[in-house]
């Protein structure tokens, strides 16, 4: 009797063993399947529109009319025109879409040093320095960035309209800086709290001060944070249109890029391929510029280590 059941015993195990063996088998094997396809269908989403846009920007409205449709054109049908066009200025007969770019540019990046320059030391001294109310003031940065900014659009324009500072670029920095800071505060917040205390200790104790420390110790090992967080900045500040209508609608000459496309979406005198090409220029520095800081985005993670 006993013998009968240690006998069964195994082979119980043995089948059990052998189930969760074709189980684990047939899981792979649907993953390695599925999982080429999923990426496949997932880069043609994001690709394919990217490239109907550059490809109708570079075609001419005749070709565009007889073949809406094509996926590819010609060396005959190549036409980068429109790219002249939309970059000469108004008085040649252009959109004046290189002084967008420029204007756009100077907001952009002065929104970054200046965002970054303030949260910086802000959310070190948050993730580091004891003082009373922590906690709640980094709930409040975060509390300050879900309110909407169509909330803020009339009190800001009429309070800049009051200093004169509507239809300035100086005017519509300072209205994203004020936007954007408290919520990059609290985001390098989280980051520099991960960064282990003895890092810091150890170089408090070769002599280095707190703005030393936080220079040579925690700046490097927080450079992913930094670099991603500034993307994201010039992201917000580039393609930003409600204060840039509220601010520089008035001033042709002070436009930002996202601004001047919208007039090219709502004229119906501008041909599709013009509209396109400006969706391309205000596309193409975001692509580039990640691609130009994708290194950066992991350099600081091995910018530093704790030895044992």
């Amino acid at each position: 009797m006993s013998t009968t059941t240690s006998t069964r015993a195994p082979n119980r195990a043995a089948g059990g063993q052998a189930k969760g063996v074709g189980r684990d088998g047939f899981e792979n094997t649907l993953f390695a399947i599925l999982k080429p396809i999923v990426i496949t269908l997932l880069v043609l989403v994001a690709v394919v529109p990217f490239y109907y846009m550059v490809l109708l920007s570079f075609r001419s409205l005749d070709s565009l009319l007889r073949n809406p449709g094509a996926l590819w054109i010609t060396p005959a049908e190549f036409d980068p025109s429109t790219y002249l066009n939309v970059l000469a200025p108004v008085s040649e007969g252009g959109q004046g879409f290189a002084n967008f770019m420029r204007n756009s540019l100077l907001v952009a990046l002065g929104t970054v040093a200046l965002s970054l320059l303030v949260a910086i030391p802000g959310a070190y001294a948050v993730s580091r320095l004891a003082f009373f109310g922590r906690r709640q003031v980094s709930g409040l940065f975060l509390a300050v960035y879900f309110f909407p900014s169509i909330l803020l659009a009339v009190p800001l324009f009429v309070f800049f309209t009051q200093i004169g500072l509507r239809g300035s670029l100086v005017g519509l920095l300072i209205v994203y800086v004020s936007q954007v800071v408290a919520v990059s505060i609290y985001t390098l917040r989280n980051y520099f709290a991960t960064i282990p205390v003895s890092l810091e200790e150890a170089a408090a104790i070769d002599g280095a001060g707190r703005l030393q420390t936080m220079w040579r110790v925690s700046l490097p090992l927080a450079m992913p944070a930094i670099v991603s967080n500034g993307l994201f900045i010039f992201m917000i500040a580039w393609n930003e249109f409600l204060f840039a209508l509220l601010f520089l609608v008035e001033r042709r000459e002070a436009w930002t890029v996202s601004l001047g496309l919208s007039q090219l979406g709502g004229s119906i005198e501008v041909p599709t391929t013009v509209l396109m090409a400006g969706s391309v220029i205000l596309t193409l520095p975001i692509i580039l510029l990640f691609f130009a800081s994708e290194r950066l985005l992991v350099g600081g993670l091995t910018a530093g280590a704790e030895k044992g």
